[in-house]
């Protein structure tokens, strides 16, 4: 039997405040949005463990990721970024994230914002939003993608339907579940 991230993360320091509060939750707020597109880019490669122990480092580094501060970083931060221990230091990424935010910024004036972006496109299979992402942004491979969307409520998946987490999202109503109501394909349990 393999465990998954409902039965490990539980009670783990790092794991199950964010397995508990966060995995899964509809979100909208830019900056948290972007928050998050940052941190499954620069999980690649590497455990979310890794990543989380490193948030409150990525946040202080990244401006708390306020997605005009971000855009607007120019080699100085690149440098910065590159010497700072606290986060990961993969230049790709650090100029992911500053392509992305500028990307993000161009969203508000033909979506209304990074939210209204991902609600237009809603509901799509997996397969359409990664083509859909690897047209837009930088550094968004599949399971970056998936991950980014599992998280913020747009996949299903992030907590098996016998975990207490999936029962809070219940309430919280997450596109995914609005999409599996109207029988899209590929959103059902």
């Amino acid at each position: 039997m393999t465990l998954t991230y409902c039965d490990a993360a539980p009670g783990h320091p790092w794991h199950g405040p964010y397995h508990d509060t966060e995995y899964g939750v509809p979100v909208t707020d830019e900056a948290a949005l972007f928050e998050r597109l940052i941190l499954e880019i620069n999980q690649a490669g590497l455990s979310w463990l890794t990543v989380l122990k490193k948030r409150a480092a990525f946040q202080a580094a990244y401006d708390g990721f306020v997605v005009d501060t971000v855009a607007a970083y120019g080699e100085a931060d690149v440098a910065r970024l590159m010497a700072d221990p606290g986060i990961i230091r993969n230049r790709l990424k650090i100029e992911a994230a500053i392509v992305n935010a500028r990307v993000i910024q161009g969203m508000r004036d033909s979506h209304g914002g990074f939210a209204a972006w991902l609600a237009a496109h809603h509901p799509l299979s997996k397969p359409d939003w990664l083509k859909l992402f690897k047209r837009t942004f930088r550094f968004t491979g599949g399971e970056i993608v998936g991950e980014f969307l599992m998280s913020i409520g747009y996949l299903p998946g992030a907590h098996r339907p016998t975990c207490e987490a999936f029962r809070r999202l219940e309430s919280l109503d997450p596109p995914w579940m609005v999409a599996r109501r109207a029988g899209f394909a590929g959103y059902g349990d």
